[in-house]
């Protein structure tokens, strides 16, 4: 079973890493045509929301990294304190915890966010390139559930384990 849920962090890992990179070189690319597009005295209208909204895929995606790597945004007093302990049951208690309280937290806002694509699915219109709203608003509870799963293999991984695995690094 650990086997399982180590082999599908992986596989998130993968798809993570390498999202980030092909969303980010096609930020830089439309960024750049953006540009050349306005010296000409020309401009797209939908490149510049898509561009937005592909930075919004490219948080998600390295929130899922910082996730994986155990660098995400925390409250770092009381990890100073455990940190400072040689207590290994004490480590194991507080890593667990912070899992636990994160699933939770981005279970939360997941299925907030996913309330709001079912609104948006049923009284938006569509966007730019005819493309709806609400798969733009998708982009949200999609992200935040990718962070979650992240954060629920942490949580098997480190009660199962009892440590914290570290990914490759790129």
């Amino acid at each position: 079973m650990l086997k399982l849920v180590s082999l599908f962090d992986d596989v998130l890992e993968k798809l993570s890493r390498w999202g980030i990179v092909v969303t980010f070189f096609c930020i830089l690319v439309l960024s750049v045509m953006a540009i050349v597009l306005r010296w000409m005295g020309q401009s797209l209208l939908w490149l510049e929301p898509l561009v937005r909204h592909l930075v919004f895929i490219c948080a998600f995606l390295g929130g899922s990294l910082a996730t994986s790597r155990n660098v995400h945004i925390k409250v770092d007093i009381l990890t100073k304190l455990v940190e400072r302990s040689s207590s290994k049951a004490l480590h194991w208690i507080h890593r667990n915890l912070v899992a636990v309280f994160c699933l939770l937290v981005t279970a939360v806002l997941t299925k907030a966010s996913w309330d709001f694509y079912l609104v948006e699915k049923e009284f938006g219109a569509p966007s730019f390139l005819h493309i709806h709203s609400s798969v733009l608003v998708g982009i949200i509870p999609a992200g935040l559930g990718l962070i979650a799963l992240r954060f629920l293999n942490q949580l098997i991984l480190g009660l199962f384990t009892g440590e914290i695995r570290e990914p490759d690094r790129v």
